[in-house]
């Protein structure tokens, strides 16, 4: 029981505030002061309909690998069916600002990959790419896998800048669009070795990956999980992979980096949702992910296809893609690459 209000003799008896009164006086306080209220409930009854997942590049790419291992996981734990919605174009960057411009919610989630810190560099955005979104986690972290169709004579990275060489502009390397990571690994590859390949820019991996395989393209810069599966079929040749070291999945396969020392290219994915959706919503898809990734079948699929689990806070997931954008903006600049 609250104590009885005491007063002092001949003079006015206090005054007794209502306890609502005094919480809407707080609540409303910490409103003007900009503090954003959410209710506890908002997580508990999240998710109470289907949510969707959209993934920025067209089917059968490595991102599109990992955006369906996520989705099935939180159809999983959220008890609602995560739809994939594969929304391609401008390097990901159209999907991605479909994504960012939906309600803040929690019922729209947006796969990135390493490309989204290149995009700012290349294309006008109708978003801020840091100030309009809320990072979620990352999914994964791995490299590219060089690969060449099987006809070409090549069987190294070394082999293959021979050949650049001798017969300049004859080679030529697919990638999945315009101003993607691929083209900016192939190109920032190029410069460092100093050869010149020409450029075939796709709608997605999984096009630029039935070309090579088809001898229409002769190169490729794709990622583990799309590319190594044709390799191990031996529809493809790989011969190399752009992070320094080599990866567990296939350890003869050697590194650029062996034959080009200092090349170091990393290739990742993750999950985004709009600036503005409810903080309990974001941990709570963090939450679930994260232990989805720590969940050893999970781990030995994605070791599988070549990539590790990443993890980690929404706040060290936002710290990667600022730190990028700046390293990419130099790379861009150095290659001389212009979106159309």
């Amino acid at each position: 029981m609250n104590a009885p209000l005491m007063s002092v003799a001949g003079a006015r008896p206090a005054l007794s505030v209502p306890k609502m009164t005094v919480q809407a006086l707080a609540l409303a306080a910490l409103g003007a002061a900009g503090v954003l209220l959410v209710p506890p409930v908002v997580a508990q009854t999240y998710p109470s309909k289907p949510v969707r997942m959209i993934i920025p590049f067209a089917p059968g790419g490595g991102s599109d690998f990992i955006g369906r291992i996520a989705a099935q996981q939180l159809t999983e734990s959220l008890g609602q069916a995560v739809i994939v919605e594969n929304r391609g174009g401008a390097g990901g960057s159209l999907g991605v600002e479909i994504g960012m411009k939906a309600p803040a919610d929690g019922y729209t989630l947006t796969l990135i990959a390493a490309s989204y810190p290149v995009n700012p560099s290349l294309y006008k955005l109708n978003f801020d790419p840091v100030k309009d979104i809320q990072p979620v986690i990352q999914m994964s972290q791995g490299p590219f896998l060089v690969a060449v169709h099987p006809s070409l004579p090549v069987k190294s990275t070394k082999d293959l800048i021979a050949l650049a060489k001798k017969t300049p502009g004859g080679l030529n390397f697919a990638t999945s669009g315009l101003g993607s990571i691929t083209h900016l690994a192939t190109e920032h590859f190029n410069s460092m070795a100093g050869i010149k390949m020409m450029h075939i820019p796709y709608k997605g991996t999984g096009p630029a990956l039935t070309d090579t395989i088809a001898g229409h393209t002769t190169v490729i810069f794709g990622s583990i999980a799309s590319t190594l599966p044709f390799v191990r079929a031996g529809k493809l040749r790989g011969i190399a992979v752009t992070t320094a070291k080599r990866i567990p999945a296939e350890p003869n396969i050697p590194s650029i980096a062996e034959t080009v020392p200092g090349y170091d290219v990393m290739n990742w994915h993750g999950v985004l949702v709009p600036r503005g959706t409810p903080r309990p919503i974001v941990d709570r898809i963090n939450g679930d992910l994260s232990k989805a990734l720590k969940n050893k079948e999970m781990v030995e699929r994605l070791q599988a296809d070549g990539v590790a689990p990443a993890g980690g806070t929404p706040e060290e997931f936002g710290a990667r893609i600022a730190r990028e954008i700046e390293l990419w903006r130099k790379i861009v600049a150095a290659a001389g690459v212009k979106a159309e």
